[in-house]
């Protein structure tokens, strides 16, 4: 029954995410006190990070490995080949240094949710995928920081300042995927906790949806300060949609993957976190609303980029072995 819901919502997520934030919308439309929910963003994340990184199998980092070949493919196309697009792309962003700011936040930091989803739905080989995403998360986080010093100005580096990202980072990352591994211990090791887990494992999807609702609501009623720096960065996101499962596949190609597995690696190359470094965003000062709004318009533009992957990843490789 746990497991029947969790697959229903999760083949029902993008509609689900846009109803979301179609209701957010006119809510926020109608009640502008809605920007009040601006208080609740930080306690809905922690809470959809935790259900999210509970689904991340972190004790199968030995099984990530023994696929090196997989593991290489993937680490280069995220880190080195994407960063290099994302580079490429900025030089199309306004100096604006909270733009700037936002959109590589989220371009430089690879999925480790629902891109697993979304690889099964498009015939990719999901299991390597899901047994690396502990490797994405940790090598996202350490290497964040790097990236964005070598690609922002002095301005925008200027926002990114130590202390309040160490504490977004601290609590609304590293202290949830904390408790996730603990729950899966406990979830190893006795009934009951094997029962938490199924049940808190049907959350990810109403978790996700909640966040874009409150982000949402909070940020429209504000949307005039914003609204002009989501136009400049949506062309950026749809470049990126068109172009990183290309430069997904082609470095999978390179490494002589199945077609099964270069399409993991395409679907993981276009799919981003956005809400996962939506903590750290809001760690910046002045972060309202442009910062939110950017990131969200992000995960807008990729879920439709999401239902044409689905149906085009197939085609890839159909002379290949899958």
């Amino acid at each position: 029954m746990v497991q029947q819901a969790r697959d229903s919502l999760e083949a029902r997520q993008v509609p689900i995410y846009f109803g979301a934030v179609a209701v957010a919308t006119a809510l926020a439309q109608a009640f502008p006190g809605t920007a009040a929910l601006e208080a609740a963003i930080i306690p809905a994340l922690a809470a959809m990070l935790f259900v999210t990184f509970l689904q991340v199998p972190l004790g199968d980092l030995g099984l990530a490995f023994a696929r090196w070949r997989f593991m290489a493919t993937l680490l280069t196309a995220n880190f080195l080949a994407i960063p290099l697009l994302a580079a490429a792309l900025a030089q199309l962003l306004p100096p604006d240094p909270l733009i700037r700011l936002g959109a590589l936040l989220v371009l430089l930091t690879p999925c480790v949710d629902y891109v697993v989803t979304f690889a099964h739905l498009g015939r990719a080989d999901a299991k390597p995928l899901l047994a690396a995403t502990p490797v994405l998360l940790l090598l996202q986080m350490a290497l964040l920081p790097v990236y964005l010093g070598l690609l922002l100005n002095e301005d925008a580096a200027r926002l990114v300042r130590v202390g309040p990202f160490v504490h977004a980072f601290l609590w609304l990352i590293a202290a949830p995927l904390a408790l996730a591994g603990l729950v899966q211990l406990w979830a190893g090791r006795a009934a009951g906790g094997a029962r938490a887990a199924s049940v808190l494992g049907v959350l990810p999807v109403p978790a996700t949806a909640i966040v874009l609702f409150t982000v949402v609501a909070s940020v429209v009623p504000r949307l005039g300060r914003a609204l002009d720096a989501v136009l400049t960065v949506v062309p950026v996101y749809v470049l990126f949609a068109l172009l990183a499962p290309l430069v997904g596949w082609g470095v999978a190609r390179l490494f002589g993957l199945r077609a099964g597995e270069a399409r993991a690696v395409a679907f993981s190359a276009a799919t981003r976190n956005s809400l996962v470094v939506l903590p750290l965003a809001l760690s910046v000062p002045g972060a309202l609303p442009v910062l939110p709004a950017i990131i969200v318009a992000q995960t807008l533009v990729e879920l439709i980029g999401e239902l044409v992957y689905i149906r085009a990843m197939p085609r890839l490789g159909q002379t290949a072995p899958a």
